[in-house]
């Protein structure tokens, strides 16, 4: 274990700074990008804001980034590692035994993440694209339509997608170096324009912050939180990214983003309240205080670094979005798909189905918002949603878990107090493009409702037998040469981590349904672990030389790959002689001590009518008609090239009591 943690933690280095730039703070670093235009937009344009509107507008977001940030996902979560790893379901494996009850906020809090994933590539790329606006030429050859600035925004989306099959390694060492350029971008620029108005400082006061909530000036009241809290959305990847490159790199990389950050901010400001009385600024459709505060001779260089910031964004949100569903599958809370590896990159993985869904929802949205700032609106409500749940948790984890009942207290009053008016505030965004956002987080949680309760279900109608007690007809079967063999070995995939425990549908199809005669029987249980990368196996044989129960115990972001694992164990086994050879003959590789491997897996079937109420029967056909969609589970397994057998048995419930005898006449 020690070996296993001291192996994913990362000591602090320029280079792993550059890559925490890369990968941790896409999503955040992008914010200046439509932060204060959404602020301004909210406010009715340029033209209707004054500096005592702007001043508290730059306090509230300096104040936003300083307390949920800074404090909450810097200082305070990413304490709460798992063996290194972060993120809500490393989270949840560490608390789940303090209830039940949080798979709850783990299921929401994993959905909306979700969504994000859908969101951000959407809004940051389009955003990204009509800052090519604010260079005149370029806006008379786009036209005053939006139709060029979307065939742009879907074409740089789809190229991000189609790229992922092939791995990103060597694009991501670009990611660094690109993102430090990008920083220092934002924080040069914002240093001089902050020279031309120092007052602009009295924005740290916090003061300026409470009173802009209640100036008259401030036309969208409370509700202007929902735009300011965008400058926060991100501030979750630094805590799901820990085991990507350790905790003190992102300790130590924070300062200088958050300093890039809140200078760009600044400047922005400055120039809105220089020029918010300027008839041609105000004359500007869609003004975005970003590109325009610029010289026109350095916005192409902006709109460059921009856009390939916000392909980085873009790319973080994708793969992290790999990543939670890869998870959320090894605890059972989706269904298992099949997950590539296209590079040596440590944890990079692609997922074929989850690409092409992320890449449809990614265009249907652009197609119907078709505008960054119409985007905007739908972006941040299911973050809001996010960070509230994992607050819960983090109470779980202060409270129960390191026993500190008053320290969990205190996070949860100051944290859910201030989420709790952030998503107040954006619950106004709902009806201009927010439902948006909780339509893609409703369906993703009702996958995760009917995959975790169907399992539910499936295992509490399992019947279990002692395995002992059947050893001795699983040896006749064998020793019966009337019965054609089956394979030298046949596999099965088990439930549960008891050794003497046997589902009653497997010794059924060994023994009843198609009787299946081998040397050597193999129950292979896979059991996901707390820690993260863990890779271990243990033997029970029952005393023979023919029944070998495998339990493998994985972390929860290890590829369960039974063939490669089992090849381990059969070596292991004819070593210690605990596995009798086998002597096959016929093989284009010539003799072999092992002959060959049949894999059989059971899989439910929802009867026509069972005992059952209304809601879980619909979850359970639910479960069972995704299963059919996303493809065959022996792919998850890592068997998709070898000899697989799948046997159906129904889902034993009892049948509704009816008159359905028949009568003999």
């Amino acid at each position: 274990m020690q070996e296993n943690q001291a192996e994913h933690s990362h000591k602090f280095s320029f280079g792993m700074f550059l890559v925490a730039l890369g990968i941790v703070y896409g999503d955040i670093g992008t914010s200046p990008m439509y932060v204060m235009k959404s602020i301004v937009e909210g406010n009715g344009g340029i033209a209707n804001v004054d500096t005592e509107f702007i001043v508290g507008s730059l306090s509230l977001v300096i104040w936003t980034i300083t307390l949920l940030t800074t404090i909450k996902h810097v200082l305070i979560a990413l304490r709460a590692d798992n063996h290194g790893e972060g993120g809500i379901f490393a989270l949840y494996s560490l608390i789940r035994d303090c209830g039940k009850w949080l798979i709850i906020p783990t299921m929401i809090g994993g959905c909306t993440m979700l969504a994000d994933g859908v969101l951000t590539p959407a809004v940051t790329v389009t955003t990204a694209v009509e800052g090519l606006r604010s260079i005149e030429v370029v806006n008379s050859m786009l036209g005053s339509g939006q139709h060029l600035v979307v065939v742009i925004t879907l074409a740089i989306i789809s190229a991000l997608f189609m790229i992922q099959r092939s791995g990103t390694s060597s694009i991501g060492k670009m990611f660094g170096p690109v993102m430090m350029l990008w920083f220092l971008f934002l924080g040069l620029t914002g240093v001089w324009l902050t020279l031309g108005d120092l007052t602009i400082l009295r924005a740290l006061n916090p003061y300026y912050a409470i009173d802009v909530l209640i100036s008259p000036n401030n036309k969208a009241g409370f509700l202007i939180l929902g735009s300011v809290f965008l400058c926060t959305t991100g501030a979750e990847a630094l805590y799901t990214d820990m085991g990507h490159v350790g905790r003190n790199n992102i300790f130590f990389s924070w300062p200088f983003v958050k300093i890039c950050l809140i200078l760009n901010y600044m400047g922005q400001c400055v120039w809105i309240i220089q020029n918010q009385n300027n008839p041609v600024i105000q004359a500007i459709k869609d003004l975005n205080p970003f590109y325009v505060m610029l010289p026109e001779a350095l916005r192409p260089v902006a709109i460059l670094l921009s856009a390939l910031a916000a392909i980085i964004a873009s790319q973080a949100l994708i793969s992290g979005s790999y990543t939670l569903v890869h998870e959320a599958a090894n605890l059972d809370l989706m269904p298992h798909l099949n997950v590539r590896y296209p590079s040596d990159t440590k944890g990079q993985i692609y997922i074929p189905f989850v690409n092409n869904i992320l890449w449809l929802f990614c265009v249907l949205v652009v197609l119907y918002f078709r505008s960054g700032s119409r985007m905007e609106n739908a972006y941040g409500l299911a973050i809001t949603i996010s960070m509230l749940m994992m607050t819960v948790m983090f109470c779980v984890y202060i409270g129960v878990l390191h026993k500190h009942p008053v320290a969990a207290v205190l996070f949860g009053v100051i944290f859910f107090a201030l989420e709790g008016v952030f998503f107040i505030s954006s619950l106004g965004k709902f009806v201009v493009g927010g439902y948006v956002a909780i339509i893609i987080s409703l369906a993703v949680l009702f996958i995760m409702l009917a995959w975790y309760r169907g399992t539910q279900v499936e295992q509490a109608q399992n019947t279990f037998l002692n395995m002992r007690e059947h050893l001795s007809a699983i040896k006749d079967l064998q020793d019966d040469e009337s019965i054609p063999m089956c394979s030298h070995n046949v596999v099965y995939l088990v439930k549960g981590e008891d050794p003497e425990k046997i589902d009653r549908d497997i010794l059924y199809s060994i023994l009843d349904k198609d009787p299946k005669r081998a040397n050597a029987y193999w129950f292979i249980s896979v059991n996901t672990t707390n820690e993260p990368y863990q890779k271990q196996y243990e033997v029970e044989t029952f005393g023979t030389d023919y029944i070998f129960r495998i339990n493998l115990h994985l972390g929860y972001k290890v590829r369960p790959s039974v063939n490669i694992y089992l090849r381990q164990v059969v070596s292991d086994l004819l070593a210690s002689g605990e596995l009798p050879k086998q002597h096959r003959q016929h093989s284009i590789y010539g003799p072999s001590d092992v002959g060959s491997f049949k894999f059989c897996l059971i899989r439910k079937m929802m009867p026509q009518e069972g005992d059952i109420d209304e809601v879980d029967n619909l979850l359970i056909r639910s479960k069972y008609a995704i299963r059919r969609i996303v493809g065959n589970p022996f792919q998850w397994f890592g068997l998709e090239t070898s000899n697989i057998l799948i046997e159906y048995v129904p889902l034993f419930l009892a049948r509704r009591l009816k008159d359905d005898r028949l009568e003999r006449v």
